[in-house]
């Protein structure tokens, strides 16, 4: 562009002495005398030189025109003669313009030079594409003369038109793949929620045992189809780019525990263990989306757990930089090196053969690989046929300005201690915990070394597995005892606690349950006389046997009236029966116009649990119209909690801005339903 606007500049000077020269040139008579006949030689030189300046705006430029300040062309070039058909000469004094079918906004330079396009229509009537750039010369009268140069550019705005409009195409599709993934959810989710909901019903009626496990087995295939669907629907959601990341504070450590606890009960029923560490220099408190996190470490620790078939799984989380890193390892059957490069792509497997031995879609390292990078994150897979795999996840999520440093585990120094254990990762772990607060620990795989350990030098505590024989561990109970050992711990699984009975009976102090919180570990060994300061449960496994549930209304439910917008009679029955059970008195609407009249003349309600979707009206209008109309008369607001098989962060957020103050996901989890009955938003 530089170039050009040089080239136009000596033009402006060498187009008028040019025409001069040719104009005295085309009538065939000679230059006038000049006083100075070094003058007239300059203005031949110039002539001369004219010729070659006007070659190189042609080449540099298809179209140049000069005009007055009354628009009459002064000077034109070959091409933009071109354009109307005639010869430059031809041209002078005109003020003859090309035709313009569109023109595009006029941008001026801080420079003063002004560039638009324009699509003009030349004389073979096929409209092209021209971009301008126009700069004022100085002119002999009527006021500054106007320097125009232009090049086609018709291919290059026909390929940027063709991106917006391919463009607008794919957010066209994307809009209608939303759309399309929200009827998708809504139509699987709902008829899950009358199979998941009824199983869990009829789990609190009295069954045989027959029944019961027939009961279980129904539940357990609809759990699965339930992953299978959320599995196939986020994988949706991310090639849709609808996929949302939310940026609030939590608790990584608490993430972590929770989600290896809730793989425990899994991974024990195989007769594997699954162990957590977490650093000690970590800080807890990140910001991120704790769901998505969540996630991540449920795809790849379910995996470990699903593949592996003896020995274990286990689950570290270290600080990385600024940011966490997840590693997870199995002692499971390990996958060909040829295997690692495809296994993070759509419906991939380990085991990519025919005759595989587990099923599933292929989804969810793919999904996890597509979640991780959403983050910024990074994930890299190890593994060797017949040894195991590791998975490691990087994520850079900062902690909040106001988070807790972390806090050093209590010291034990001096402190020597037994871990006998034939154990892949808890007894390493233990063994890592217990070093990082100064004590020695050693760890050996049979009671026959544990007991030579015993011989050979003095401990402090002495860690044995239940896994290797009740008998066993209570003579190594005993000989730890003879030995002058203080604490003497076994570790339990939550199944093992009932079984193994009374600890104490057995020559133990105290139990640990598997997987071992920190905390426990030095609660236990800080207090080895002392009786256990807590039950040792974990949340998602405890350490009962399930028991048939019976549901007992709570005294604070009774009488509760609720309002039930619920348009599927199969839901609709479901969460009625599941509310009286709690002692509430419930009223059904079948859609959103008759739950606002039922509300206006039965009210008072305690509690307003509105589907999204219902016909003539939806749950977000009926909300709306509900909000407005208790502005309207200053009536208390009604506790309102949306229930929707559409379980994107959207929906969520629309739910709270029609004025929802709670949302409950289908499947309905029934176990919610009290919290949300007392009023708790936190339950809804």
């Amino acid at each position: 562009m530089t170039l050009a606007l040089t080239i136009l500049g000596l033009s402006a000077f060498v187009g008028l002495a040019g025409l001069i020269v040719v104009g005295v040139r085309r009538h065939g008579a000679a230059l006038p005398a000049f006083p100075s006949e070094s003058l007239q030689d300059r203005l031949w030189q110039v002539a001369e030189s004219e010729e070659r300046y006007r070659v190189l705006v042609e080449a540099t430029t298809q179209a140049v025109v000069q005009r007055d300040g009354q628009g009459r062309i002064t000077f034109a070039s070959e091409g933009f003669a071109a354009l109307l058909g005639a010869k430059p000469l031809d041209l002078i004094g005109s003020t003859l313009t090309p035709q313009v079918l569109e023109r595009g906004p006029v941008q001026v330079r801080p420079d003063g030079v002004r560039q638009v396009e324009e699509r003009l229509v030349p004389v073979d009537g096929t409209p092209r594409w021209f971009s301008f750039v126009e700069l004022p010369a100085a002119g002999l009268e009527g006021g500054p003369n106007w320097l125009r140069a232009g090049s086609d550019v018709t291919d290059h705005v026909e390929a940027v038109r063709s991106l917006d409009e391919a463009k607008s195409r794919a957010e066209a599709a994307n809009v209608a793949k939303s759309r399309f993934l929200a009827t998708v959810s809504h139509e699987f989710r709902t008829p899950l929620n009358g199979i998941l909901g009824m199983a869990d019903l009829l789990l609190d009626t009295r069954l045989d045992p027959e029944q019961r496990t027939y009961v279980e087995a129904l539940r357990t295939s609809g759990k699965a189809l339930l992953t299978l669907v959320d599995g196939i629907l986020d994988f949706s959601r991310i090639e849709a780019g609808r996929l949302d990341l939310a940026a609030e504070p939590f608790d990584a450590a608490l993430l972590v525990e929770g989600v290896v606890e809730l793989l425990a009960p899994r991974a024990q029923d195989k007769g594997l263990e699954i162990a957590l560490d977490i650093a000690d220099d970590l800080v807890a408190f990140r910001v991120g989306d704790a769901d998505r996190v969540r996630q991540i470490l449920l795809n790849l620790a379910g995996n470990a757990v699903k593949f592996t078939q003896a020995g274990g799984v286990g689950v570290s989380l270290t600080r990385e930089g600024e940011g966490i890193a997840l590693t997870i390892e199995d002692t499971g059957p390990g996958m060909a090196e040829d295997r690692i490069p495809v296994l993070f792509e759509e419906f991939e497997q380990g085991d990519g053969s025919a005759s595989r031995r587990h099923e599933g879609t292929g989804l969810g390292l793919a999904i996890t690989r597509r979640l991780v990078e959403r983050m910024g994150g990074t994930i890299e897979a190890r593994s060797t046929l017949g040894r195991g795999s590791t998975f490691r996840v990087v994520l850079p999520l900062p902690a909040p300005e106001d988070a807790r440093l972390p806090v050093a585990p209590p010291a034990l120094r001096a402190r020597r201690v037994l871990i006998v254990a034939d154990s892949p990762f808890q007894a390493p772990y233990l063994a890592r915990r217990l070093s990082r607060s100064g004590a020695a620990a050693v760890v050996v795989g049979t009671i026959e070394a544990g007991l030579d350990a015993l011989a050979a030098a003095p401990f402090d505590a002495v860690i044995a597995d239940r896994c290797l024989g009740d008998a066993p561990v209570r003579a190594l109970a005993a000989e730890a005892g003879r030995c002058g050992v203080r604490c003497r711990l076994i570790l339990l699984s939550p199944f093992d606690r009932r079984e193994f009975g009374a600890v104490n009976a057995s020559g133990f102090d105290s139990y640990l349950i598997k997987p071992v919180r920190a905390r426990s570990l030095f609660d236990r060994l800080l207090e080895p006389g002392a009786a256990p300061a807590e039950t040792e449960t974990h949340p998602a496994a405890g350490i009962e046997p399930p028991q048939p549930a019976r549901v007992a209304p709570p005294a604070a439910s009774s009488g509760r009236r609720v309002l039930l917008a619920e348009d599927n009679p199969i839901n609709a029955l479901l969460a009625t029966k599941a509310l009286e059970r709690l002692g509430a008195r419930v009223t059904l609407a079948r859609d959103g116009l008759e739950a606002l009249d039922i509300l206006k003349t039965q009210g008072p309600f305690d509690l307003a649990l509105i589907d999204i979707r219902m016909p003539g009206l939806d749950g977000l209008e009926t909300a709306r119209r509900l909000r407005a109309r208790e502005a309207e008369t200053n009536a208390s607001p009604l506790h309102l909690v949306a229930l929707t098989a559409n379980t994107g962060r959207e929906d969520m957020d629309a739910a709270h801005a029609a004025g929802f103050d709670g949302f409950l996901a289908k499947p309905l989890n029934l176990r919610a339903l009290p919290g949300v009955l007392e009023g708790r938003k936190e339950a809804a």
